[in-house]
C-alpha cells in the first residue's frame, strides 16, 4: 500500500471515529460519571467553605440544578430509552465549568495535550488580552453557566518571544445574567473566562472583562492592519475615550450593563478586552 494511499485510509478511519462517537447512544455508565462529578463538586464545596463561603454557597446551589438534571436524563434514558449525545454532552460541560468554579483560588494551569511548540512562560496577574468574540450572547437569551468561545486578535509577546499567538481559543461562561424587566429596564451579563488553548493544548486560565468594543469598528483593519486600529480603539481614541460598545457599560468584576433600557447584546465579533485574575501558566 503506497504513503498516500495509508493517509487516506487513516484519515477515513479517524473521522468514522468521531461520528461514531457522535452518533453513540448515551449509556447508565456516561450518567453515572457525572454523578461521580457532583461527588467530586460536593466535597471542593466543603473545602471551599473555609476560604470563600460566598462561593462555596453558590457552588452549592448550582450543583444542585445540575444534579436534578442528571436525574431528568436518567428518567428519560429508562422512559424513552435514549438520550441524545448533545444534551449530555452540555451538561458534562457545565460540570466541568462548575468543577473550575468550585476549585477557586486553587485553579492552575493544567495542561492536557501537547501541540509540540513550546511556549514556556508566566503570564503575570493584570496582564491583558484583545480577544474576538466567536458565540453571540445576549441578556435576554444567555442562562447562567453557557459556555462560549473567543479567539486572541493579536500575539503576546514575552522576552521577544510570542507566549501566546493570535488565534489561540479562550473559553469561557456566563457567571450572571440579568435579562430586562418592566422595572429595572437594564439587561446584565458577567462573564468568566476560564480556558486557554493552543493548538492543542489547554492550560486553565481566570479573567474577567474590561472593555468591550463595537467588533464593526475595526472593519478597515483589512486596509490599516489589526494592531493599529485594535490598538487605537482599545486605546480610547475610537469612541471617546469610553472604550465601549455602544449602550453597555462594564463595571467592578467584569459586568457589563446596557446603558439604554436594553439587553446587553454581543455579536459575533465583538472585541472583549480581557484581564488575568490569576497568573497564567504556560508549559514549554
Amino acid at each position: 500500500m503506497t504513503t498516500l494511499r495509508r493517509s487516506v485510509l487513516l484519515i477515513a478511519l479517524l473521522a468514522a471515529g468521531t461520528l461514531t462517537w457522535a452518533q453513540a447512544a448515551v449509556t447508565t455508565a456516561d450518567l453515572e460519571r457525572l454523578e461521580s462529578a457532583a461527588a467530586a463538586i460536593k466535597q471542593q464545596a466543603a473545602t471551599l467553605k473555609t476560604t470563600d463561603a460566598t462561593l462555596a454557597a453558590d457552588v452549592e446551589k448550582q450543583l444542585a440544578d445540575l444534579s436534578d438534571e442528571v436525574t431528568y436524563l436518567r428518567v428519560k434514558l429508562r422512559r424513552e430509552g435514549s438520550v441524545s449525545r448533545d444534551e449530555y454532552a452540555a451538561l458534562r460541560d457545565r460540570f466541568e465549568t462548575l468543577q473550575v468554579r468550585a476549585r477557586g483560588e486553587k485553579v492552575s494551569a493544567q495542561p492536557v495535550l501537547d501541540d509540540g511548540v513550546p511556549r514556556a512562560g508566566v503570564v503575570p496577574v493584570g496582564a491583558q488580552f484583545d480577544v474576538r468574540l466567536q458565540t453571540p450572547l445576549n441578556s435576554g437569551t444567555a442562562t447562567v453557566e453557557k459556555r462560549f468561545e473567543a479567539t486572541t486578535v493579536l500575539d503576546y509577546m514575552q522576552d521577544g518571544k510570542v507566549l501566546v499567538p493570535a488565534g489561540s481559543v479562550v473559553r469561557g461562561f456566563v457567571s450572571s445574567v440579568r435579562a430586562a424587566g418592566r422595572i429595572d429596564r437594564r439587561g446584565s451579563l458577567t462573564l468568566s473566562f476560564d480556558e486557554l488553548r493552543i493548538g492543542n493544548r489547554t492550560n486553565r486560565l481566570r479573567a474577567s472583562v474590561t472593555e468591550a468594543i463595537d467588533g464593526k469598528l475595526t472593519d478597515d483593519t483589512k486596509r490599516i492592519g489589526a494592531a493599529a486600529v485594535v490598538g487605537a480603539i482599545l486605546g480610547g481614541i475610537v469612541g471617546g475615550g469610553k472604550g465601549a460598545v455602544l449602550g453597555v457599560l462594564v463595571g467592578g468584576g467584569g459586568t457589563m450593563a446596557a446603558t439604554e433600557g436594553s439587553e446587553v447584546d454581543l455579536p459575533v465579533g465583538t472585541i472583549l478586552r480581557i484581564k488575568l485574575d490569576q497568573p497564567l501558566e504556560l508549559a514549554g
